[in-house]
């Protein structure tokens, strides 16, 4: 008995192997699937979300594309839609209008115009249009000269109210217009600076010639009176001076000049700015005169002036 007891004692406990001896390790393996499951990788998460996202940017670029037209129609036409904009701003809200021309808004605009004309004017451009002399006074022939006896048929045209008539009577009489004549120039791709030229000579010489033309052609018999250097002087501010500006400007910075010859296109557009001001304004001071007017007369007038000029570039 007591060599059993001694038996058991110092003897080790024999260990029993298992007949599946990968069983718990198996076990463990199989815990460990279930209690950390595979990690994917960023890189694989970017990798299967890149479709996705090209997709949807493809979509996105899609949708933008109807734009891109829309966008050049409005940069190759912006002066037309400059123009209509500010007539409909004026007869919608004549409010801010008729505040801007109160504060002489129009005479900023145009002194606006002829810093830029100043601006983009180059030599090479100057030498050119001295160059084209014989056009240029044939320019002036037509427009102090000519264009006046048109005023005699347009009164003859029977358009109530006659006040439509008579103001496209002494259009036909008036000089360039300060603010668009090298604006729509530029805007056709003309001669700049030979239209830059007609302007100021004809606004400086119809001061002199047009009292004579509207008193023997609209009022005849009638004296009128034209103050001869108030208008001078105007002219001479609002005209000769910026359009100085601009040109001194150029030529004493040639990194100004670069960047405006870099940058016509938005100087252009800056033009157009100033120009639509002025309509603007005028549509909005004569708002409560143009709502009492038919609309059928009104649109016979625009069509008269539109026939106006037809008919002055086709007889010239």
């Amino acid at each position: 008995m007591a060599g059993t007891i001694q038996s058991l004692i110092l003897t080790p406990p024999s260990i029993v192997t298992s007949p599946f001896p990968c069983r718990k390790t198996c076990c463990l393996f199989s815990r460990s699937l279930r209690i950390n499951p595979p990690r994917r990788s960023i890189s694989t998460l970017i990798i299967s979300r890149k479709p996705s996202d090209e997709i949807h940017g493809s979509d996105l670029a899609n949708g933008l594309n109807w734009t891109k037209p829309l966008m050049n129609f409005a940069s190759n036409n912006f002066l037309p839609l400059a123009l209509t904009s500010g007539v409909a701003f004026g007869l919608v809200n004549p409010t801010l209008g008729c505040l801007a021309d109160k504060c002489n808004l129009s005479k900023f605009s145009t002194f606006g115009i002829f810093v830029v004309s100043g601006l983009t004017l180059r030599s090479d451009a100057i030498g050119a249009a001295v160059k084209a002399w014989p056009v240029g006074l044939f320019g002036l022939s037509s427009i102090l000269f000519f264009t006046p006896y048109f005023s005699r048929i347009i009164l003859l045209i029977p358009l109530q109210p006659q006040e439509f008539v008579t103001g496209l009577a002494i259009f036909s009489c008036m000089p360039t217009t300060l603010s668009s004549a090298v604006a729509l120039t530029q805007l056709a791709g003309g001669n700049s600076a030979l239209a830059l030229a007609m302007t100021v000579l004809s606004n400086l010489l119809g001061i002199l010639i047009i009292p004579f033309s509207i008193s023997k052609f609209i009022a005849v018999g009638v004296g009128v009176y034209v103050p001869t250097a108030q208008l001078l002087k105007s002219l001479v501010l609002t005209l000769l001076v910026p359009l100085i500006l601009g040109k001194v400007l150029r030529e004493s910075s040639r990194g100004l000049a670069n960047f405006v010859d870099h940058n016509r296109r938005l100087f252009s557009k800056i033009n157009a700015v100033f120009l639509s001001l002025v309509p603007w304004m005028q549509v909005s001071r004569s708002r409560s005169l143009l709502i009492m007017v038919k609309p059928a007369a009104f649109i016979v007038a625009i069509g008269m002036g539109m026939y106006v000029q037809s008919s002055f570039l086709t007889s010239i």
